[in-house]
């Protein structure tokens, strides 16, 4: 199994996510995203004490840790076994994910392949476990 060349404590900054401004008094924007409000008299786009927070840069992710997945790894989309010779040389830093789009037969080829290239693999199990069971 490959380790990771490097693995951090990935400490964030906030881990709610944002809310929008009266969501939760409208049911029409109670599961929306965020959205900045830019009303003329808005409490919140004033800061004012006591209203939630805005999102903005301060938030971001250290640059160190950014696109890290939980294991460590960066994220490397491969389609086909000709693509996992790029990770030949950086198997310690990034991870192999398998496109969504690839066939059962060149999924196993390329699982295959990355454990003679010692190369992790973070969706290996996805589909072949479904289309054995049927």
């Amino acid at each position: 199994m490959v380790k990771p060349l490097v693995k951090h404590n990935i400490v964030k900054k906030r881990k709610k996510k944002f809310i929008r401004h009266q969501s939760d008094q409208f049911m029409r924007i109670a599961r929306s995203s965020w959205r900045r409000p830019k009303g003329i008299d808005s409490r919140v786009r004033r800061r004012f004490k006591g209203q939630i927070k805005l999102a903005n840069i301060g938030y971001g992710t250290d640059k160190r840790f950014r696109h890290i997945l939980p294991c460590g790894f960066k994220k490397f989309r491969v389609s086909n076994v000709k693509e996992l010779e790029v990770l030949l040389m950086h198997n310690r830093t990034y991870a192999a994910e398998i496109a969504h789009n690839v066939s059962l037969k060149k999924r196993k080829e390329i699982i295959l392949r990355a454990a003679q290239l010692n190369i992790k693999v973070t969706n290996a199990k996805a589909k072949i476990t479904t289309e054995e069971k049927e």
